[in-house]
């Protein structure tokens, strides 16, 4: 005679992980594997997804981004932080242009006005546009 195999002593639950269906190797949040941990978000968009495209959202926000560009935008300091350092380091250029041109005929003051209304221009499309940082993503 053979004995039967033991029952588990909750009926209609899986003692181990490896034996949960659709286990997918173990873990939870595997690829191909419909059930999750309990609140484990995707963790391919772990900010979130855009609601019309479905695309992975950026760990940086849309409005900090502009904020930072309309008060701080002479330096450059919310394309930094997005992670466009190019627009950024080209913003700085233009700052030091006009500090230097200050002497010559009151030039850099004029290069002063032109780039505090590009920075606000540039902070007012940053909050209201869709803007990617610098890996891609967009901003939330």
């Amino acid at each position: 005679m053979t004995t039967p195999p033991p029952q588990h002593p909750h009926p209609g639950q899986y003692p181990y992980p490896s034996q949960y269906p659709y286990s997918g190797q173990g873990q939870y949040g595997a690829p191909g594997n419909p059930m999750r941990g309990p609140m484990m978000g995707d963790p391919y968009a772990p900010f979130g997804r855009d609601p019309m495209t479905g695309e992975p959202l950026s760990s940086k926000s849309k409005i900090v981004a502009g904020i930072l560009q309309i008060f701080l935008g002479v330096f450059g300091i919310g394309r930094f932080y997005i992670g466009s350092n190019t627009i950024g380091l080209l913003q700085i250029a233009t700052w030091c242009l006009g500090l230097i041109s200050v002497p010559v005929f009151g030039l850099g003051l004029v290069i002063w006005f032109f780039l505090g209304i590009w920075a606000f221009i540039d902070g007012i499309v940053l909050m209201v546009s869709r803007t990617r940082d610098g890996n891609g993503y967009l901003l939330r």
